[in-house]
């Protein structure tokens, strides 16, 4: 994994400059530039902002809970950060992996949960529960076989499973 730490320190790199310094800098460039060369320039609104400072504090007043509702909005209340979500999923084959492996031990441990307490109970298996242990079986390890983290086979064993209950 570390084999490749030129793109490492590239990621850390990008990260660091959109998540903080690119955030700082757009903030000071915006107010600056709207004050400087918009609200200096019209009396209305230089009435309003009299001075830089003044400026800046209003709009930081203002805006800071403005865009805390938008970034609530969008993590919460509306489908963008869903989406986000699912072109994640499609998009990074670890994550992928992550997803289908946990949704495969769920299901696993669900139906060894149901014989456990049955054979606990002094009660025999069936054949049907026999037969659906052996077909879960043999789907997980055609399914492991065939996959890798370059091809489309967890995403497809996802996209097949994900509406079933």
């Amino acid at each position: 994994m570390r084999k490749h730490k030129a793109f490492r320190a590239w990621f850390y790199f990008r990260n660091g400059w959109s998540l903080y310094f690119a955030f700082i800098f757009a903030a000071v460039n915006t107010l600056t530039v709207t004050y400087y060369l918009a609200i200096e320039r019209l009396p209305s609104l230089q009435a309003i902002f009299p001075s830089f400072l003044q400026y800046v504090l209003i709009i930081t007043i203002i805006g800071i809970p403005i865009l805390i509702l938008v970034g609530y909005a969008h993590w919460k209340r509306t489908a963008a950060y869903r989406s986000e979500a699912d072109i994640w999923l499609e998009t990074n084959p670890y994550q992928r992996r992550m997803v289908v492996n946990s949704e495969i031990i769920l299901k696993l441990n669900l139906d060894l949960i149901k014989m456990i307490t049955k054979l606990t109970n002094n009660e025999k298996l069936t054949k049907d529960e026999f037969e659906k242990v052996a077909q879960l079986h043999k789907e997980i390890m055609e399914h492991v076989a065939k996959r890798t983290f370059a091809n489309e086979k967890d995403l497809e064993y996802f996209r097949k499973h994900m509406d079933k209950p």
